[in-house]
């Protein structure tokens, strides 16, 4: 009955009809009314710019396989898909486009700028979305939300105004991360530290009175145009006479006064002196507040010097400003030194500009009462729980070290700030629609404030936004908490802290019980992916060349639980290599099924009990595995089950049976056994391959004993169901026994050479009476699976001479070489070899001995040289014990 499986699996035809049969029975569809208990994800909306890569595959990989999971255990399972409109990278994408064709944004102006965004989203904003149907991914696309739809945008508008009104959002000036490429604010997380080589520049600032100087270091000289003041510590007995004079300010007409600080200068660092602009750095926004000093910005919004830098430097670029200002203190006898100087460097996330620190005015939330109610959640209820644990350090420092959110982004794509401005009075009015007047002076113009929202802002809602908030839906009423989120580590600040936030505020509960954080992907040699190194491969051509159910399921083989994954093509060929195997056994199993019946009664033969037993600890311990988020461990412990236990030896043991027509009872069990554990074994498999089980299930199902009520597919079958009854932990000794022996057995095979088609004839020297019921019931199974007749000597009985030896647990076993070898030639290799080994091996402890080597070179290569000393050595010790089990005959 196997004519449904051709002889070769193609994942192509496979995937592209069981998706679409997924999709039209309405599977992955949730029903809030169901009365199930309810299991609920929401996706990490992907930016409508991206294209699927392996992070997205690992993510969304994770995602269905507990949704799957849950599917099958009877859950009513809700992922909620959907995309962000993604503010910067999607304003950054469609700008270059349209200058691509001579079109430049602000001659069209703000309206159609962003009508030709919406019409790039119509066109390649869904690119993404196809592209994780192929990969399998079982979301509820009937809800697929877009976080500027009409509903979600709603809701944005509501939680703002509700904020605003609250005074927890307010507008001041404020020392803020600026890209001058993108023109707009950034938050700190979306500016990027990166360590780079810069240098540090020493500057002699005089005396305002003439009677000397004093030094002061400064990674960024063009900024001393800002300065208002020089500080010094208190305590540094170099400086703290000089508190209360002032320095003539050079390259301007400017003096600035020195003060004392004790908390913000530190004395170590440079010349112990610190010049102070607090239009242009945190630290020294901070000081300024503290001391009641101006503020001057000396940079307009594009990185170019304004007026206030001066008439030398106006118009100037921020970088060229440094040069000049450099040489000009040279010119002065005032530059005092230059030293190299390795500091973080600030980059725009999207355009990777450095970033400019500058004072801008600016809408902010004021988050430490929401951080403060996060820490009281996280330490009296451990919400969420967080997977791997050492991330709860990180988000507890977060929480607890928290700065106000600006939320204010210079951009025409987004969600414009609900925040309208009296022409007359200049108040402000926040709401969904324009005033019709001014609420303090009655005034009739208005104008809308021109800045759009962090997309981030948008994303912190999208828990219970996509659920219809801020009506009750019976989707919220349902799946709200959701139950798990899935996300990468790097956006743990980002998006995870900032749902909990709006959560606890607007729905006065968590948005999520657990949080599972996904790892990095880099190549084999741990670098990270990327486009420039060419180690970052397509997944779409990945699946087209493996299959996707290889992808996903090798992404799990090779995600070990809280560390990054090292990837290649090759591990996938890992992937697609168990898919064919599978394959190859439901094809061998389907070829001795017969109708199906019932009554058969339960099997007692040994291998059938051994593994369904197996069976039945797989379906215990993978639950368990599951339900802990052990993905890469579930993934191995199934792997080892079927390619090993099921495959290896079961499906070969029973070969016998199956074509054994004297007795069709025990064949008739072998192949109903055969198929039972096949059938559980691919709803075991299905999260994480999902086409090619419902593809053998669905062949399997005719020959099932009740088909008519099985589910239509797989993707809905149950769970299976650990059996205690099933388990036989003698059936598991016995047989375990049986596999030692073979593998003995197979392995003076391959030390000696003997030829495969070789009968070898083993003695078996037993004391114990029950394992030699056990091996001698097992004598045509040890025949088959090691080539080999089984005979049992008498203890007091002599070895003959020449015979490969072995000792298992209480038995020992023989095996006469003559006849099957030639001893004196296999003497003679057996030497060469050794003496080869002994030679290698030599080689290696020189390098180990050498403590240079040891020092100086790679961790890993020094591991690799001691793994290979140990290997040596072991197979000396073999050779040793060949040699001697020859020459004593």
């Amino acid at each position: 009955m196997a004519e449904g499986l051709p002889p070769q699996y193609d994942p192509g035809t496979v995937e592209r009809k069981w998706y679409a049969f997924w999709e039209e029975h309405q599977f992955f569809h949730a029903d809030p009314a169901s009365g199930k208990p309810p299991y609920s994800i929401v996706i990490p909306p992907p930016n409508i710019t991206g294209i699927l890569h392996l992070g997205h595959v690992l993510n969304n990989t994770i995602q269905d396989v507990l949704i799957r999971f849950k599917r099958m255990q009877g859950y009513e399972t809700l992922w909620m898909p959907g995309t962000d409109h993604a503010g910067i990278a999607t304003h950054v994408v469609v700008e270059r486009m349209l200058a691509e064709r001579g079109i430049d944004r602000e001659e069209i102006g703000r309206e159609r700028f962003v009508e030709e965004v919406w019409r790039w989203r119509e066109q390649y904003g869904g690119t993404i979305i196809r592209q994780l149907k192929e990969l399998g991914c079982s979301c509820d696309w009937k809800r697929e939300r877009f976080t500027m739809d009409e509903g979600l945008s709603r809701s944005v508008l509501t939680v703002f105004i509700a904020l605003f009104e609250k005074k927890m959002i307010y507008r001041g000036n404020r020392i803020i991360h600026w890209c001058p490429r993108c023109n707009t604010a950034l938050s700190n997380e979306e500016s990027v530290p990166r360590d780079e080589q810069g240098s540090l520049w020493r500057i002699r600032y005089p005396l305002a009175d003439g009677t000397g100087g004093i030094s002061i270091a400064t990674t960024r000289p063009e900024t001393m145009l800002g300065d208002v003041a020089v500080a010094v510590h208190p305590e540094d007995e170099r400086h703290a006479h000089l508190v209360g004079k002032r320095v003539s300010l050079p390259l301007t007409d400017r003096s600035v006064p020195i003060i004392a600080d004790a908390e913000l200068v530190d004395q170590a660092f440079g010349t112990g002196v610190v010049k102070v602009t607090p239009a242009h750095d945190f630290n020294d926004f901070i000081l300024g507040n503290k001391h009641d000093l101006p503020q001057i910005v000396i940079m307009d919004e594009d990185g170019t010097m304004n007026e206030a830098a001066g008439p030398a430097y106006r118009g100037l670029d921020r970088f060229e400003c440094r040069r000049r200002v450099v040489k000009d203190l040279e010119d002065l006898g005032l530059l005092e030194g230059i030293e190299g100087h390795v500091h973080a460097v600030r980059h725009c996330q999207r355009c990777d500009s450095v970033l400019e620190p500058r004072l801008s005015r600016q809408w902010f939330l004021k988050t430490r009462p929401l951080a403060r109610r996060l820490l009281r959640a996280l330490e009296e209820d451990r919400i969420p729980g967080i997977t791997p644990e050492h991330w709860e350090k990180t988000y507890r420092h977060w929480l607890e070290n928290i700065e106000d959110w600006c939320l204010s982004r210079q951009l025409w794509w987004g969600h414009r700030i609900p925040v309208w401005y009296c022409a007359s009075c200049g108040s402000a009015h926040a709401g969904i629609e324009a005033p019709g007047q001014c609420g303090r002076c009655g005034h009739g113009v208005l104008h809308q404030d021109e800045d759009v929202l962090d997309t981030w802002f948008s994303s912190a809602l999208w828990p219970f936004s996509t659920m219809g908030w801020p009506e009750r839906t019976a989707e919220l009423r349902t799946f709200y908490p959701t139950s798990t989120l899935v996300t990468g580590h790097d956006i743990l600040f980002f998006w995870v802290v900032r749902m909990m936030m709006m959560g606890y505020e607007f729905m006065d509960d968590r948005p999520f019980d657990d949080v599972y954080l996904t790892s990095l992907v880099r190549d084999i040699k741990g670098r990270k992916l990327s486009k420039s190194l060419g180690n970052s491969p397509d997944p779409l051509e990945v699946m087209d060349t493996y299959g996707a159910d290889a992808l996903r399921y090798a992404m799990m083989l090779i995600a070990p639980h809280g560390q990054d994954l090292l990837y290649s093509n090759e591990q996938v060929e890992v992937g697609r290599n168990f898919a064919n195997k599978m394959w190859n056994a439901a094809r061998l199993v389907l070829m001795h099924q017969k109708p199906p019946e019932s009554g058969l009664p339960v099997s007692e033969n040994l291998w059938d009990r051994w593994i369904l037993s197996r069976l039945d600890r797989t379906v215990e311990q993978a639950t368990r595995s599951l339900e802990q988020y052990a993905f890469h461990e579930t993934a191995l412990l199934l792997y080892d089950f079927f390619w090993h236990d099921f495959c290896d030896w079961y499906l070969e043991a029973i070969k016998q049976r199956l074509y054994d027509e004297t007795d069709a009872a025990s064949a008739d069990h072998a192949r109903r056994t055969a198929l039972l554990v096949l059938e559980q074994t691919l709803r075991l498999f299905h999260p994480f391959m999902p086409f090619i089980t419902e593809e053998i299930w669905q062949q399997l199902r005719p020959c099932l004993d009740d088909r008519d009520a099985e589910p239509a597919g797989i993707v809905v079958a149950p769970w299976p169901e650990s059996r205690p009854a099933r388990v036989r932990a003698d059936a598991e000794e016995d047989i375990r026994y049986v596999q030692e022996l073979i593998g003995a057995i197979r392995g003076v095979r391959a030390d000696f050479r003997v030829h495969p088609t070789q009968e070898m004839a083993v003695h078996c020297r037993v004391a114990d009476p029950r394992l030699i019921e056990v091996l001698s019931g097992q004598a045509r199974a040890v025949q088959s699976l090691a080539r080999c007749t089984l005979a049992f000597v008498d203890g007091d009985e002599a070895r003959p001479a020449g015979c490969a030896s072995g000792v298992l647990r209480d038995m020992e076993f023989y095996i006469p070489l003559s006849g099957l070898i030639d001893l004196e030639i296999e003497t003679v290799r057996l030497s060469r070899e050794r003496t080869r080994v002994e030679q290698e091996l030599e080689k290696v402890r020189k390098r180990l001995s050498n403590g240079q080597f040891v020092q100086k070179a790679p961790a890993d290569v020094v591991e690799k040289e001691k793994d290979k000393q140990n290997n040596y050595e072991d197979m000396i010790g073999r050779l040793n014990r060949n040699l001697e089990m020859i020459c004593a005959g």
